[in-house]
């Protein structure tokens, strides 16, 4: 069996009507490479069927990624709607490596300066790896952000929490972590993933509104804002939009 990805086509068509409607009514966008060649964590989302994580390995490799942005920035460059460009989402250590990512990330920066002066967005790496290890990089970036995802998922010391402990660990740690990876002149914040879904079990509407409302407090610190996981999901506390029309979230 292949564990190469076949990609569904169509899905360039589908960007460009996403600029055409946000043109229309003003709404502005933030193109992020998703799943680069090779998968950059080995998930399903990050272009991997089997979990393997081959991206960055070559240089063959990262200067494919690199050709990716600069087609997508060109082709955008002129429209109002770019804002900003992510080079790669969630690439996880430590198959990832620091030194790929530097190197790609110098790259693929210079790719998007030769069309858009657009934000450029580097995702901080998932697993053993520190915050702020592109921080110096970033810094020499003229406007350029950092991306840091945040949930209260996926690791076992949230398995047994209670809804005040899930709620004193947003105002406590991640006000902590957020703080940890601001700073004065450096490149801005962006928490760009999270969400107010838990591991608590039957817990209240009013609840969940708890956990949500102190999630916005301290994500609303960020510099350059925040984008819920995400806008509409089958699951409820996954929509955005569901939270919002059922009085869970509050903007």
């Amino acid at each position: 069996c292949n564990p190469t990805p076949k990609y569904v086509e169509g899905s360039l068509q589908a960007l460009d009507n996403a600029f055409l409607w946000a043109k229309k009514y003003g709404v502005k966008i933030i193109i992020d490479l998703h799943a680069a060649p090779g998968s950059q964590n080995g998930w399903e989302h990050g272009s991997s069927r089997d979990g393997s994580q081959e991206w960055g390995k070559t240089d063959e490799n990262i200067q494919q990624t690199v050709d990716i942005i600069e087609f997508l920035t060109a082709r955008y460059a002129k429209n109002p709607s770019l804002y900003a460009v992510e080079l790669i989402n969630e690439p996880r250590a430590p198959g990832a490596s620091q030194e790929s990512l530097n190197k790609y990330y110098k790259a693929g920066y210079e790719a998007v300066r030769k069309h858009s002066n657009a934000y450029v967005v580097l995702s901080n790496r998932l697993g053993p790896a520190d915050p702020r290890e592109f921080l110096s990089l970033a810094s020499g970036f003229m406007r350029s952000v950092i991306d840091v995802h945040y949930y209260n998922l996926y690791t076992s010391e949230f398995d047994s929490m209670t809804v005040q402990q899930n709620i004193d660990f947003i105002h406590t740690n991640r006000t902590s972590q957020l703080n940890y990876v601001t700073t004065s002149n450096g490149p801005r914040i962006l928490v760009g993933e999270w969400v107010a879904e838990w591991n608590v079990k039957g817990a209240t509407k009013e609840e969940y509104q708890k956990f949500a409302e102190a999630q916005l407090d301290v994500y609303g610190r960020a510099t350059f804002g925040w984008a819920y996981w995400t806008l509409k999901n089958v699951n409820n506390p996954w929509s955005l939009e569901w939270m919002i029309k059922n009085g869970y979230i509050k903007l």
